[in-house]
């Protein structure tokens, strides 16, 4: 998603979305009244909602390859961007996100549309506060299950924020997939969090926020990506 601006895809009603998931189509559009949406994969392990991160869209490195390598383990992501970061595009410069609040209700939004069309049960997930403001969602509303990559347990070097509240109202399958040096949340620190029953925590070894291991591991982004992107699949198909 080299290009993810609306004026740029074609446009199609909020109604059209449902015949191109039940037909397996892949593609861009520009939604009326949501914004853009990219479909890549054919579902055969499930659907998943998928947001991004603070600073970085769907067009990000981490991002366009995770999609890929979930689409090749059988996962459709229908990719979104939230509004504020298609104004910081338009503007060329980098703008904080809104009050987490707000994305929530945008992502309600979207979840409200897609649901009503998606031939499978759709999942919530996203990268870093994507994933938490769909874990924020799924606690308020339910959802067929939780994918949160990199899920930011906490801000770096302030261990004693923790972005857990809500978790306790989580009843659906929730996979973090977190690489184990995280500063968001390391393997050490969440080991003493009392998780709920419903959620799973994939340990990507000494994978960073971005899952990028350091050089002398003898791993490299690209393997943990994969590692990644199976593991939700095979998660996904378990709880179909």
């Amino acid at each position: 998603m080299s290009n993810i601006s609306c004026c740029s895809l074609p446009r199609i009603d909020p109604e059209s979305p449902g015949e191109s998931l039940r037909d397996g189509r892949q593609g861009r559009w520009a939604i009326d009244g949501l914004g853009a949406l990219d479909v890549q994969g054919d579902g055969r392990a499930g659907r998943l909602l998928l947001t991004h991160g603070a600073g970085a869209g769907q067009d990000s490195a981490f991002l366009v390859t995770l999609r890929r390598e979930l689409a090749d383990a059988g996962v459709q992501t229908l990719a979104i961007e939230f509004d504020y970061l298609r104004g910081m595009r338009e503007a060329g410069r980098r703008r904080p996100p809104p009050r987490v609040e707000r994305l929530v209700e945008e992502l309600a939004r979207w979840c409200d549309r897609m649901s009503q069309f998606s031939p499978s049960p759709l999942w919530l997930g996203g990268k870093s506060m994507g994933g938490r403001v769909a874990s924020l969602l799924a606690a308020r509303e339910g959802a067929a299950g939780l994918v949160l990559c990199g899920y930011p347990f906490h801000p770096p070097r302030r261990p004693e924020s923790l972005r857990l509240d809500h978790w306790s109202s989580l009843a659906c399958p929730t996979l973090v997939v977190q690489g184990s040096r995280d500063p968001f949340g390391t393997r050490t620190e969440v080991a003493g969090y009392a998780l709920p029953a419903c959620a799973e925590v994939h340990w990507l070894e000494d994978g960073d926020h971005d899952w990028k291991p350091r050089r002398g591991s003898g791993r490299d982004q690209a393997g943990l990506l994969r590692e990644g992107a199976q593991r939700i699949a095979a998660f996904m198909s378990r709880h179909r």
